[in-house]
């Protein structure tokens, strides 16, 4: 029996979770342009970096508590997250195409920036309740980027649903000089801060 819903398609979430030995079910959040998405992932006018990825991770988890009260399926705590780049205080989101990508890159190229990732747990099937957050900053520095390698890499296709333009657990792995941090805080889910969100709602881990 999973001890908790996950609210997230990452793949790369899944496979965190299953590497701490969290037993989860998926709950698949509607993004479908046909229909009214669960979660507005719009970053506001007046919205700060820290504000808008807090935003959208406490709302992915709330709207699978939603989803659950509404199958009225046994409730479980329901684990979400969000991941945003910020480079110069902008918030460099999912690349739109290639192009998007390789001008995100090009702009990380020898430099350093914040990658933020904000956790949240629906813990109780109360909506009343809050979800439960916990924020993880890291600090990535690129290497130079030759324009070369930057075409390669945005063929791949990698980069096209990767916050910032780049999938640290994948080929972009060769750019990152130094790493300040959470390396699965970077990957889109950290574990330290995880851990002690699902500890503190009573699931068992060691």
């Amino acid at each position: 029996m999973a001890d908790i819903y996950l609210a997230s398609r990452s793949p790369r979430r899944r496979e965190l979770l299953h590497q701490i030995g969290v037993r989860f079910e998926t709950l698949l959040l509607r993004v479908a342009p046909r229909q009214p998405a669960d979660v507005d992932e719009t970053q506001r006018p007046s919205e700060n970096a820290q504000d808008y990825v807090e935003r959208v991770a406490r709302d992915k988890a709330v709207a699978g508590r939603r989803i659950l009260a509404a199958r009225t399926q046994l409730f479980r705590p329901v684990l979400a997250a969000d991941t945003v780049v910020i480079l110069d205080g902008e918030v460099l989101g999912k690349p739109s195409g290639r192009e998007q990508a390789a001008s995100f890159l090009r702009r990380l190229s020898g430099r350093s920036h914040e990658v933020r990732t904000v956790v949240a747990l629906a813990a109780s099937p109360t909506g009343s309740v809050d979800p439960w957050i916990a924020t993880s900053v890291s600090h990535v520095t690129m290497r130079h980027i030759p324009e070369e390698e930057i075409e390669h890499y945005c063929a791949s296709n990698e980069p096209l649903d990767k916050a910032g333009g780049y999938a640290i657990q994948g080929r972009a792995a060769i750019f990152v000089g130094r790493l300040e941090g959470s390396h699965s805080g970077v990957v889109g889910l950290p574990l330290a801060e995880t851990a002690l969100l699902l500890m503190r709602a009573g699931v068992r881990l060691l």
